[in-house]
């Protein structure tokens, strides 16, 4: 395949592409907005949920370690 071959596919594949994206159903901006809200606080709350996890974890873990540890 030589370059002209080459270059008249990747434009072929190209012109494809804008086809594809132009039926792509995009969601409205509150719709976007929202979802990332969501996202957020959640991953907010679970992050807040395991170094709460953590913190009362820890003096146990290194008390079992000082105790029957080596």
């Amino acid at each position: 395949m030589n370059l002209t071959e080459r270059w008249k596919t990747f434009r072929e594949f190209l012109v494809d592409v804008r086809k594809e994206v132009g039926k792509v159903s995009w969601p409205a901006k509150d719709e976007v907005v929202g979802t990332t809200t969501v996202v957020i606080v959640y991953t907010a709350v679970v992050g807040v949920f395991l170094f709460t996890v953590d913190a009362a974890i820890t003096p146990v873990i290194n008390w079992f370690f000082a105790s029957f540890g080596q």
